[in-house]
Protein backbone atom coordinates (compact mmCIF):
# COMPACT_ATOMS: atom_id res chain seq x y z
CA UNK A 1 0.00 0.00 0.00
CA UNK A 2 0.94 3.77 -0.59
CA UNK A 3 0.38 6.31 1.82
CA UNK A 4 0.13 10.30 1.00
CA UNK A 5 1.54 12.05 3.10
CA UNK A 6 0.46 15.76 2.84
CA UNK A 7 2.73 18.39 4.54
CA UNK A 8 4.56 14.84 5.91
CA UNK A 9 7.92 16.70 6.00
CA UNK A 10 6.76 18.24 9.40
CA UNK A 11 7.27 17.20 12.74
CA UNK A 12 4.21 13.91 13.48
CA UNK A 13 4.62 13.57 9.39
CA UNK A 14 8.45 12.54 9.66
CA UNK A 15 7.64 10.38 12.79
CA UNK A 16 4.31 8.75 11.04
CA UNK A 17 6.70 7.90 8.03
CA UNK A 18 9.13 6.19 9.71
CA UNK A 19 6.37 4.03 11.30
CA UNK A 20 5.05 3.02 7.65
CA UNK A 21 8.09 2.56 5.81
CA UNK A 22 8.92 0.57 9.18
CA UNK A 23 6.07 -1.79 8.43
CA UNK A 24 5.79 -2.28 4.50
CA UNK A 25 4.25 0.47 3.49
CA UNK A 26 4.91 2.77 0.66
CA UNK A 27 5.34 6.84 1.31
CA UNK A 28 4.75 9.73 -0.78
CA UNK A 29 5.69 13.27 0.76
CA UNK A 30 4.08 16.16 -0.31
CA UNK A 31 5.16 19.63 1.03
CA UNK A 32 5.82 23.38 0.26
CA UNK A 33 8.35 23.34 3.49
CA UNK A 34 6.24 26.36 5.31
CA UNK A 35 6.81 24.53 8.68
CA UNK A 36 9.25 22.23 7.49
CA UNK A 37 12.43 20.92 5.15
CA UNK A 38 13.98 18.67 2.60
CA UNK A 39 16.62 17.71 5.67
CA UNK A 40 13.90 15.78 7.19
CA UNK A 41 12.87 13.62 4.63
CA UNK A 42 16.33 12.85 4.04
CA UNK A 43 16.71 11.52 7.48
CA UNK A 44 13.34 9.57 7.46
CA UNK A 45 15.38 7.64 4.35
CA UNK A 46 18.54 7.50 6.51
CA UNK A 47 16.59 5.48 9.70
CA UNK A 48 14.47 3.50 7.53
CA UNK A 49 17.15 2.51 4.80
CA UNK A 50 14.25 3.58 1.78
CA UNK A 51 13.60 5.88 -0.69
CA UNK A 52 10.59 8.46 -0.07
CA UNK A 53 8.83 10.05 -3.05
CA UNK A 54 8.87 13.35 -2.16
CA UNK A 55 7.41 16.61 -3.66
CA UNK A 56 7.69 20.12 -3.14
CA UNK A 57 4.27 21.68 -3.58
CA UNK A 58 1.58 23.77 -1.60
CA UNK A 59 -0.81 21.70 -0.69
CA UNK A 60 -3.80 24.39 -1.48
CA UNK A 61 -2.95 23.18 -5.39
CA UNK A 62 -5.55 21.68 -6.35
CA UNK A 63 -3.91 20.82 -9.58
CA UNK A 64 -0.80 19.65 -8.35
CA UNK A 65 -2.48 17.31 -6.11
CA UNK A 66 -4.47 15.79 -8.34
CA UNK A 67 -1.48 15.55 -10.54
CA UNK A 68 0.62 13.94 -8.06
CA UNK A 69 -1.43 11.45 -6.72
CA UNK A 70 -2.46 10.83 -10.94
CA UNK A 71 1.34 9.71 -10.48
CA UNK A 72 1.92 7.82 -7.49
CA UNK A 73 -1.67 6.66 -7.19
CA UNK A 74 -1.69 6.28 -3.69
CA UNK A 75 -4.50 4.17 -1.65
CA UNK A 76 -5.04 6.43 1.74
CA UNK A 77 -4.05 10.28 2.41
CA UNK A 78 -3.20 11.18 5.46
CA UNK A 79 -3.45 15.23 5.64
CA UNK A 80 -0.69 16.63 8.41
CA UNK A 81 -0.41 20.26 5.83
CA UNK A 82 -1.61 23.11 8.16
CA UNK A 83 -0.88 25.99 9.88
CA UNK A 84 -0.34 25.48 13.72
CA UNK A 85 0.15 28.05 16.09
CA UNK A 86 -2.41 29.13 18.06
CA UNK A 87 -1.47 32.70 19.33
CA UNK A 88 -0.73 33.17 15.76
CA UNK A 89 -3.81 32.15 14.69
CA UNK A 90 -5.61 34.84 16.87
CA UNK A 91 -3.60 37.28 15.05
CA UNK A 92 -3.68 36.02 11.57
CA UNK A 93 -7.06 34.70 11.26
CA UNK A 94 -7.81 35.03 7.63
CA UNK A 95 -4.95 33.47 6.86
CA UNK A 96 -5.09 30.77 9.12
CA UNK A 97 -9.32 29.86 7.58
CA UNK A 98 -7.75 30.05 4.04
CA UNK A 99 -4.82 27.98 4.45
CA UNK A 100 -6.20 25.30 6.57
CA UNK A 101 -9.37 24.92 5.20
CA UNK A 102 -8.34 25.34 1.45
CA UNK A 103 -5.50 22.37 2.08
CA UNK A 104 -8.23 20.06 3.09
CA UNK A 105 -10.62 21.04 0.11
CA UNK A 106 -7.50 20.44 -2.55
CA UNK A 107 -6.88 17.14 -1.23
CA UNK A 108 -10.95 16.25 -1.18
CA UNK A 109 -11.53 17.27 -4.49
CA UNK A 110 -8.14 16.04 -6.18
CA UNK A 111 -8.91 12.28 -4.50
CA UNK A 112 -12.40 12.65 -6.13
CA UNK A 113 -10.63 13.56 -9.06
CA UNK A 114 -8.50 10.15 -9.01
CA UNK A 115 -10.96 7.85 -7.21
CA UNK A 116 -8.84 7.42 -3.81
CA UNK A 117 -11.17 7.31 -0.95
CA UNK A 118 -9.34 6.81 2.00
CA UNK A 119 -8.54 9.82 4.45
CA UNK A 120 -7.03 10.11 7.78
CA UNK A 121 -7.52 13.98 9.11
CA UNK A 122 -4.96 14.97 11.88
CA UNK A 123 -7.52 16.48 13.70
CA UNK A 124 -7.29 18.50 17.71
CA UNK A 125 -8.36 18.44 21.46
CA UNK A 126 -9.71 21.88 20.83
CA UNK A 127 -12.38 21.07 19.14
CA UNK A 128 -13.89 19.93 22.00
CA UNK A 129 -13.82 23.35 23.48
CA UNK A 130 -14.26 24.98 26.96
CA UNK A 131 -17.86 23.94 28.05
CA UNK A 132 -16.94 19.78 28.16
CA UNK A 133 -15.12 18.79 31.64
CA UNK A 134 -11.80 16.43 30.92
CA UNK A 135 -11.42 13.59 30.05
CA UNK A 136 -12.53 14.19 26.76
CA UNK A 137 -14.76 11.70 25.28
CA UNK A 138 -15.21 11.37 21.27
CA UNK A 139 -19.01 11.22 22.08
CA UNK A 140 -18.93 14.65 23.59
CA UNK A 141 -20.63 16.83 21.50
CA UNK A 142 -17.65 19.41 19.85
CA UNK A 143 -17.58 22.93 21.65
CA UNK A 144 -17.07 26.50 21.51
CA UNK A 145 -13.18 26.89 20.01
CA UNK A 146 -11.49 29.56 21.71
CA UNK A 147 -9.12 30.78 18.75
CA UNK A 148 -9.19 30.43 15.07
CA UNK A 149 -6.78 27.13 15.13
CA UNK A 150 -9.28 25.91 16.67
CA UNK A 151 -11.66 26.68 14.68
CA UNK A 152 -10.41 25.22 11.38
CA UNK A 153 -10.16 22.29 12.97
CA UNK A 154 -13.79 21.90 13.70
CA UNK A 155 -14.66 23.31 10.62
CA UNK A 156 -12.77 20.74 8.07
CA UNK A 157 -14.12 17.66 10.76
CA UNK A 158 -17.57 19.23 9.54
CA UNK A 159 -16.57 18.88 5.95
CA UNK A 160 -15.29 15.95 6.41
CA UNK A 161 -18.50 14.47 7.68
CA UNK A 162 -20.70 16.59 5.38
CA UNK A 163 -18.60 14.97 2.68
CA UNK A 164 -18.67 11.12 3.98
CA UNK A 165 -22.74 12.01 3.43
CA UNK A 166 -22.13 13.26 -0.14
CA UNK A 167 -19.66 10.60 -1.02
CA UNK A 168 -20.22 7.03 0.71
CA UNK A 169 -17.27 5.24 -0.95
CA UNK A 170 -15.54 8.28 1.41
CA UNK A 171 -13.84 6.49 4.38
CA UNK A 172 -12.65 8.81 6.81
CA UNK A 173 -10.77 8.71 10.05
CA UNK A 174 -10.27 11.69 12.22
CA UNK A 175 -7.41 11.82 14.62
CA UNK A 176 -7.96 14.17 17.40
CA UNK A 177 -4.36 14.94 18.79
CA UNK A 178 -3.55 16.18 22.24
CA UNK A 179 0.12 17.38 23.14
CA UNK A 180 2.58 16.05 20.88
CA UNK A 181 6.12 16.13 22.47
CA UNK A 182 9.62 14.03 22.39
CA UNK A 183 11.44 12.90 18.99
CA UNK A 184 12.97 9.86 17.59
CA UNK A 185 15.40 8.02 20.16
CA UNK A 186 17.69 8.11 17.37
CA UNK A 187 17.63 12.03 17.92
CA UNK A 188 17.79 12.21 14.52
CA UNK A 189 14.33 13.62 13.72
CA UNK A 190 12.29 15.73 16.29
CA UNK A 191 10.23 18.86 16.38
CA UNK A 192 12.19 22.01 15.05
CA UNK A 193 9.98 25.43 15.78
CA UNK A 194 10.76 28.29 13.26
CA UNK A 195 11.90 31.20 15.35
CA UNK A 196 10.54 31.19 19.42
CA UNK A 197 8.46 28.19 19.92
CA UNK A 198 4.93 28.28 20.70
CA UNK A 199 4.92 25.01 22.16
CA UNK A 200 6.40 23.70 25.90
CA UNK A 201 8.62 20.95 25.53
CA UNK A 202 10.58 22.91 22.56
CA UNK A 203 10.90 25.72 24.51
CA UNK A 204 11.82 24.18 27.88
CA UNK A 205 14.78 22.59 25.41
CA UNK A 206 16.04 25.74 24.42
CA UNK A 207 16.17 27.11 28.17
CA UNK A 208 18.15 24.01 28.82
CA UNK A 209 20.68 24.37 26.09
CA UNK A 210 20.88 28.43 26.13
CA UNK A 211 19.11 29.49 22.95
CA UNK A 212 16.35 31.26 25.25
CA UNK A 213 17.20 32.98 28.46
CA UNK A 214 14.32 31.55 30.36
CA UNK A 215 10.98 29.93 30.72
CA UNK A 216 7.65 31.56 31.63
CA UNK A 217 4.80 29.55 33.65
CA UNK A 218 2.16 31.41 32.73
CA UNK A 219 -0.03 31.05 36.01
CA UNK A 220 0.55 28.88 39.50
CA UNK A 221 -2.97 29.83 40.62
CA UNK A 222 -4.96 27.45 38.92
CA UNK A 223 -6.64 24.49 40.47
CA UNK A 224 -4.26 21.47 39.92
CA UNK A 225 -2.47 19.80 42.22
CA UNK A 226 0.71 22.30 42.04
CA UNK A 227 -1.34 25.66 40.85
CA UNK A 228 -0.44 24.68 37.25
CA UNK A 229 -1.93 23.77 34.05
CA UNK A 230 -2.42 20.08 33.48
CA UNK A 231 -2.23 18.52 30.00
CA UNK A 232 -2.28 15.60 28.10
CA UNK A 233 0.78 15.19 26.84
CA UNK A 234 1.74 11.64 24.07
CA UNK A 235 5.11 11.13 22.99
CA UNK A 236 5.36 11.56 18.99
CA UNK A 237 6.11 7.96 18.36
CA UNK A 238 3.51 7.28 19.98
CA UNK A 239 1.05 9.60 18.34
CA UNK A 240 2.89 7.67 15.01
CA UNK A 241 1.85 4.38 15.53
CA UNK A 242 -1.61 5.79 16.38
CA UNK A 243 -1.62 6.85 12.67
CA UNK A 244 -0.44 3.39 11.63
CA UNK A 245 -3.16 2.01 12.98
CA UNK A 246 -5.12 4.04 11.68
CA UNK A 247 -3.91 3.38 8.16
CA UNK A 248 -5.01 -0.49 9.12
CA UNK A 249 -8.61 0.46 10.24
CA UNK A 250 -9.32 2.18 7.12
CA UNK A 251 -8.68 -0.10 4.64
CA UNK A 252 -12.12 -1.64 5.09
CA UNK A 253 -13.76 1.41 6.66
CA UNK A 254 -16.07 3.78 5.34
CA UNK A 255 -18.04 6.65 7.05
CA UNK A 256 -16.28 8.60 9.41
CA UNK A 257 -14.96 7.77 12.75
CA UNK A 258 -13.00 10.02 15.53
CA UNK A 259 -10.59 8.72 17.87
CA UNK A 260 -8.52 10.80 20.89
CA UNK A 261 -4.89 9.81 20.62
CA UNK A 262 -3.42 10.64 24.18
CA UNK A 263 -2.01 8.92 27.32
CA UNK A 264 -5.35 9.40 29.22
CA UNK A 265 -2.62 10.74 31.77
CA UNK A 266 -2.24 14.50 32.86
CA UNK A 267 0.94 16.27 33.45
CA UNK A 268 1.39 19.45 35.04
CA UNK A 269 4.06 22.51 33.28
CA UNK A 270 5.84 21.91 36.14
CA UNK A 271 6.22 17.99 35.87
CA UNK A 272 7.11 18.91 32.21
CA UNK A 273 10.05 21.21 33.92
CA UNK A 274 10.97 19.36 36.93
CA UNK A 275 10.87 15.80 34.99
CA UNK A 276 12.96 17.40 32.39
CA UNK A 277 15.53 18.81 34.93
CA UNK A 278 16.09 15.26 36.70
CA UNK A 279 16.08 13.25 33.56
CA UNK A 280 18.73 14.93 31.82
CA UNK A 281 20.73 16.50 34.86
CA UNK A 282 20.55 20.06 32.97
CA UNK A 283 18.80 22.91 34.97
CA UNK A 284 15.98 24.64 32.97
CA UNK A 285 15.44 28.41 34.39
CA UNK A 286 11.84 29.65 34.66
CA UNK A 287 9.70 32.31 36.33
CA UNK A 288 6.13 32.43 37.27
CA UNK A 289 3.63 34.89 35.04
CA UNK A 290 -0.36 35.96 34.97
CA UNK A 291 -2.39 33.62 33.41
CA UNK A 292 -2.47 33.34 29.65
CA UNK A 293 -6.61 34.07 27.87
CA UNK A 294 -7.81 31.08 26.91
CA UNK A 295 -5.72 28.54 28.98
CA UNK A 296 -7.72 25.91 30.10
CA UNK A 297 -7.00 24.19 34.25
CA UNK A 298 -7.09 20.72 32.98
CA UNK A 299 -7.32 19.09 29.16
CA UNK A 300 -7.04 15.65 29.07
CA UNK A 301 -8.69 12.40 27.21
CA UNK A 302 -10.19 9.46 27.00
CA UNK A 303 -8.62 7.42 25.08
CA UNK A 304 -10.61 4.05 25.45
CA UNK A 305 -12.20 3.91 22.47
CA UNK A 306 -8.50 3.71 20.21
CA UNK A 307 -7.42 1.03 22.35
CA UNK A 308 -10.78 -1.04 22.00
CA UNK A 309 -11.08 -0.21 18.39
CA UNK A 310 -7.33 0.26 16.66
CA UNK A 311 -5.94 -1.45 18.75
CA UNK A 312 -3.44 1.25 20.06
CA UNK A 313 -2.55 2.66 23.49
CA UNK A 314 0.52 5.02 24.39
CA UNK A 315 3.49 3.17 25.88
CA UNK A 316 5.79 5.91 26.53
CA UNK A 317 6.52 7.82 29.82
CA UNK A 318 7.12 11.47 30.23
CA UNK A 319 11.11 10.93 31.45
CA UNK A 320 10.91 8.61 27.79
CA UNK A 321 9.48 12.04 26.07
CA UNK A 322 11.51 14.30 28.34
CA UNK A 323 14.85 12.03 27.48
CA UNK A 324 14.16 12.37 24.05
CA UNK A 325 13.30 15.76 23.39
CA UNK A 326 16.67 16.40 24.99
CA UNK A 327 18.87 14.01 23.34
CA UNK A 328 17.29 15.70 19.69
CA UNK A 329 18.08 19.25 21.28
CA UNK A 330 21.90 18.76 22.50
CA UNK A 331 22.52 16.64 19.05
CA UNK A 332 20.82 19.04 16.60
CA UNK A 333 20.97 22.67 18.64
CA UNK A 334 19.63 24.70 15.69
CA UNK A 335 17.50 21.92 14.23
CA UNK A 336 17.80 20.85 10.87
CA UNK A 337 19.91 24.12 10.12
CA UNK A 338 23.57 23.25 9.66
Amino acid sequence: MKIFLAGGAGYIGTHTAVELLNNGYEVVIVDDYANSCPEAVARVEELTGKKVALYEADVQDEQAMERIMRAEKPDTVIHFAGLKAVGESVQQPLRYYRNNINTTLSLLEAMEAVGVDKFIFSSSATVYGAQNPSPYKEDMPKGLCTNPYGWTKSMMEQILADAVVAYPRLGVVLLRYFNPIGAHESGRIGEDPQGIPNNLMPYVSQVAIGQRQELTIFGNDYDTPDGTCLRDYIHVVDLAEGHLKAVEFSENHQGIDVFNLGTGKPYSVLDIVNTFQEVNQVPVKYTIGPRRAGDLPICYADASKAKAVLGWEAKKTLADMCRDSWNWQKHNPKGYRK
